[in-house]
């Protein structure tokens, strides 16, 4: 309380800090999910492979191209890593836009949105992490030959996008923490 002059007022402790957390992260997921769909969408590698066609004679030599869009769940976390960037962007002018106003409404809308993106971006790397294992460890019981051995390159290139895009999912599951806090300061 701040009793100098007479005035009787409670002044408000951390909130320019929240606000510049919520941009922060805001931002942060932004260009998470950026890069990643940038690092995924953008990979590919190409490598002679050795193919035995008779065992009397010597392989044949061809050409192979790994690429994102050969597998659906690389694509689908192209996809979804593309929305929770726009996603972001769009939220981080509208929370800029309502600074200092009153938005409950829209505060509501964002943090339900901000809970989607964490679910999307979960499922994105949910898939492209299984595909990941297989093409690291293969499967013996279907006979699925693991390829990373081949194409080092491409999979540690969507390896870096996937824990890219799993550090954009908790930038916006910390953004509803903090809404979530922001709601439980106004009602108490």
């Amino acid at each position: 309380m701040d009793t100098q002059n007479g005035n009787n007022y409670v002044k408000e402790v951390g909130k320019p800090k929240a606000r510049f957390s919520e941009l922060g992260f805001r931002f942060l997921a932004f260009s998470l999910t950026l890069v990643a769909a940038i690092l995924v969408g953008v990979d590919k590698q190409t490598k002679i492979v050795a193919i035995p066609v008779v065992s009397t004679l010597p392989p044949l030599n061809v050409p192979v191209t790994a690429k994102f869009h050969y597998f659906s769940a690389f694509v689908y976390f192209v996809v979804v890593n593309a929305i929770a960037c726009a996603y972001a962007i769009i939220s981080l002018v509208l929370t800029l836009a309502t600074r200092g106003g009153s938005k409950g409404g829209l505060a509501l809308m964002i943090t339900t949105l901000d809970l989607v993106m964490v679910a999307l971006l979960s499922s994105g790397s949910g898939a492209t992490g299984a595909i990941g294992l297989m093409g690291m460890h293969g499967n013996s019981h279907v006979q699925w030959k693991k390829v990373c051995n081949v194409f080092g390159k491409f999979c540690h290139q969507v390896l870096a996008g996937l824990v890219l895009s799993v550090l954009g999912s908790v930038a916006f599951l910390l953004l509803v923490v903090i809404s979530a806090r922001n709601f439980q300061k106004k009602h108490m």
